[in-house]
Formats: structure tokens, sequence, C-alpha cells
């Protein structure tokens, strides 16, 4: 009996090493290398004698041993037989060698992974830096105290008093401190200037500002120097453009910018720039041959933030705004390679603007010579009355523009007291560039010279011998002016009821017919 349990068992043994053998040739598609262990014939027969006493086993007989052994492996077979009949049905090879043993190693693995996903979860699960909360600049502008800032000028004023550009620091670096949390993604100036129209870019950012800091500021700048408050603006300009300067490298680097506050909040550059402006606008005038003359002023890219300067200045000054945009803007037209429709376009917003301004003619005509100098001299009114009136086939979409804002401009240009000296240098000057307008052919443009060729002959008598030295060169426009002349003589005379110089027209006229007749 004791034979025959040895050799059942033995033949178990061995049907279950064929059996993981066979398992693993299928797991791997039949290319896995199999080897055999050594069998020694001593070891199966001590393993078997733990099993060959009944008594051990806890078993009441050795037939209860054995057909326990055998009901174990034939379930064990069907496992294995369903377990393969199911990988091949799905027909996934890679999914088989991951989880088609039945053995301890499948599960070894699937802990593992677990494992590492637990540990992924792990490093998600550690807590994000909390997010500094986004400050607008209405809500840094809000916090602004009056009194506050009312005490703090105060104290530095007593301190620094003889100081001014010490001063004008402090002052700035308290909007500084106040809009220190307004990153750049909550003021993101040059998008918004580049976006803007005029009217909504005179604005910004003074809008946020209260009137009581408003006020308590600009009343505090009137105090200080004229030369100061120029360093200041140029120092604040500078810190702008360099900023723009900044933003664009970072572009064409493909640099991401950092969307941070700088060290001078921008916003409060613009804030403290945009009320010294409205309060001290002459500044403005003194810093124009600079920003002539320098190349970082200029450019397409910097014209949204001229405009925006040149619109703080006009607030404060109308007169200063038009003087500005008379002798900086105004060229920027006449150069086809500098002036593209959008600049254009901005261009002539900001002078509709100030056109458009309550009580702006008085103003205007009142200031039109300051300080000994035109505010729309000569070379301006022939480059508006060539872009009021040009050919047919050369006007443009802006022509319009200039037609509504030339009447206006035309009349500061000739507006003065008839018989001074200025005016006499000024219908001198008028008269070379209107004759050879009137003489170019074109019906509009020679109409409008003609008028502004005889406006000078009634203001200043001396145009005659002018006229008598270049019709000459001139003679054609010299033709279209007389018989201008003659369709409104009796009109001129009415004006102009002197004989002298009806005298020396007709004098002239005669003259002038002489040297055409064949």
């Amino acid at each position: 009996m004791e034979d025959n349990s040895v050799a059942n068992v033995a033949i178990l043994r061995e049907e279950e090493e064929s059996i993981k053998i066979i398992d693993a040739v299928n797991d791997d598609d039949g290319w896995q290398t199999v080897s055999y262990q050594k069998r020694h014939r001593k070891q199966p027969v001590k393993a078997l004698e733990s099993f060959s006493d009944p008594q051990r086993a806890g078993s009441s007989s050795s037939g209860d041993v054995f057909r326990s052994i055998e009901q174990h492996s034939v379930e064990r077979r069907h496992r294995l037989e369903a377990q393969r009949e199911a990988m091949v049905a799905i027909g996934d090879d890679s999914s088989s060698k991951l989880n088609g043993d039945a053995g301890e190693e499948g599960s070894d693995f699937e802990g593992a992974a677990g494992l590492e996903n637990d540990g992924a979860e792990a490093k998600k699960a550690k807590p994000k830096k909390p997010k500094k909360p986004k400050v607008t600049v209405g809500e840094a502008a809000a916090k602004i105290d009056a009194s506050d800032l009312a005490a703090f000028l105060a104290d530095i004023t007593v301190s620094y008093e003889s100081k001014q550009d010490i001063l004008l620091m402090r002052f700035a670096d308290y909007f500084g401190r106040a809009f220190a949390s307004v990153s750049a993604s909550q003021f993101p100036w040059m998008k918004t200037l580049k976006e803007s129209s005029v009217a909504k870019m005179v604005d910004i950012p003074l809008s946020h500002i209260s009137e009581a800091v408003y006020k308590i500021s600009t009343d505090w700048l009137n105090q200080r120097s004229f030369e100061a408050l120029g360093s200041h603006v140029s120092w604040s300009l500078d810190s702008i453009l360099a900023d723009m300067a900044i933003h664009q490298g970072a572009i064409k680097g493909t640099k991401k910018v950092a969307q941070q506050a700088p060290a001078k909040s921008q916003a409060a550059i613009f804030v403290v720039l945009a009320m010294t402006l409205r309060r001290k606008p002459d500044v403005l005038i003194n810093l124009l041959p600079i920003i002539r003359e320098n190349p970082k002023y200029q450019g397409q890219d910097k014209l949204p933030v001229t405009v925006w300067v040149i619109s703080q200045a006009s607030q404060g000054d109308l007169v200063v705004g038009l003087f500005m945009w008379i002798h900086y803007l105004l060229p920027m037209l006449s150069s086809k390679s500098n002036c593209n429709p959008q600049s254009r376009d901005l261009i002539l917003q900001l002078v509709e603007r100030i056109l458009s301004a309550p009580k702006a003619r008085p103003i205007l005509l009142n200031g039109a010579v300051r300080k000994g100098e035109r505010l729309v001299p000569p070379s301006a009114l022939e480059f508006l009355m060539r872009a009021t009136f040009p050919a047919p086939s050369a006007r443009v979409k802006a022509t319009e523009r200039f037609e509504a804002i030339y009447p206006t401009l035309k009349e500061i240009a000739l507006t003065g007291s008839p018989g001074s000296k200025a005016m006499k240098q000024i219908t001198q000057q008028t008269l070379q560039f209107a004759v050879k307008a009137a003489g170019e052919g074109v019906p509009d443009l020679s109409r409008e010279a003609s008028n502004v060729f005889i406006w000078c002959l009634t203001q200043n008598p001396d145009c005659f011998k002018q006229w008598d030295n270049i019709y000459l060169d001139n003679l054609e426009a010299s033709v279209v002016i007389l018989r201008k002349l003659a369709d409104e003589w009796k009109e001129h005379s009415v004006k102009n009821p002197t004989m002298e110089p009806l005298k020396a027209l007709t004098s002239f006229r005669q003259k002038v017919i002489g040297n055409t007749s064949p």
C-alpha cells in the first residue's frame, strides 16, 4: 500500500511539473528556454515519507489523502486550461504576459504597480503654494488715503525742501508702493494703448484716482520747480520706454515675460506722469527738442505712448497739445515710410479731440503765438493745404478728415496783428508757397492757394513788391491769381479802400498780361 502511495504521489508531481512547463511556453509564445530540474531519487522519498503516515497528515485513512490530492490536481488543471482558453480568446499577448500567470508572480506585479500608483498619488496630493491675489489698478487706487498722502507730502516737503529732485522721487515712491501689488497682467499698458482710441487712452489710468488724491497731488506738483518737473517727466518717459524695450525683446526672443510687478510699478509711473503733464503741460514743450532729435523716442511702435503723453498735456492746456501735435506729429504724416494708416488714424484722432474740446477755437486763437513762436507756422499750413486739397486721383480716406480740421487750423495760422513785424514776416513766407501751389494745375489746390495769396496782399503791401520780383518765374500762377482778383474786385475794393494797393495791383495786372500775351 505504501509503495502505491509513493508511486501515485510521484506521478502527480511529474504531472504538475509538465503543466507548469507547458504554461510557461504558452505564456511566451513558445520561445522561452525550458530547463528541467535534476531529480534525485532520494529526495522524493524523503518528501513522500511525510505523507506515508496517515496520522501525521491528520487523515483517518490513506485513501482520503490520495483522493484529496487527485481532486486538487484535477481542479488546478481545469483552472489552467480555462485561463489559457480565455487568453487565446482575447488575443492580447502583452496582456497575457502581465495578467496570464495564475501563480504568485502576477499578484506580486500587481502589488508593485499598486505601490507605484500610491506613490504618484502621494506626490500629487502635496499641497500647492497659495497664489497671490490679483490686484487691479482700481483696487490699488481705492486704498490710497487722501489724508495719509497729504501728511506724507507735508513731511517730505519739510525734510527735502531744497532738494526738488528728491522730493519728486519720494512722491513717485509713494505711488509706487500703492501700486506695487498690481502685476503686469493687471496693467498691460502696451496692449491697452495700442488697442484704445484717443478718447479712451486719455483717461488711463487716472480714471481710477479719486478727486481728493488728484487735487492734493496736482496742487503739490504746482509748487515744484519747472526744471525739476522737466527732469522727472523725462525720467518717467524713459522708464516707460525701457519697460517697452524689455517686453519687445522678450517677444522677439520668444521668452515669456514674467507677469510680476517691476521694481517701479508701471501703473504708478503712468499715474504720476499724467498728473504732472496735466498740471504743468509746458514742461513737455521744453522737452520737444530732445524728443524730436533722440532716436529712442521715435518710431511707430512708440507712437501710442507719444500720443498718450500729448493727450495728457492737452488736458491741461489745449495750446500745448496742439503745439506738440503740429511740431512733432504732423511731420510724421508727411513721411510715407514712418506713417501707416493706423498711425495716421491715431494722429488725426488726437487733433480732432483737441479741436472739438469746449471753447477750443477761442482758446487756440488766443494762443496762436506762444513766446514768439507760431502755433501753426507757414510750413505746417502748406502741408495741411496740400493734404486737404490733393489731386482727385490722390484722395484717400483721411482727406475728408483733413477737410474738417483745415479751416480752424488755417484760421490759427493766419491770425495776428495786421501791420506788425511778425505778421509781415508770416505773410511773406506764406506768399512763397501759395504762389507755387496756385500754379500746379490742381483745381481745388489752385483755388485755395489763390485765396491765401490774396490774403497776403491785403495784409502786407510789401507783398506786391515781392510778387513783382517772382511773377516771371510763376506766370501761370500769377494769371490764375489775377483772374480771381478780377472776379472778386468789388469785394476786395470794399475791404481795402486805400488807393495805393489798388493802383499797384492795376499796374501789375497790365504788366503780367503784357508778358503772357502772344
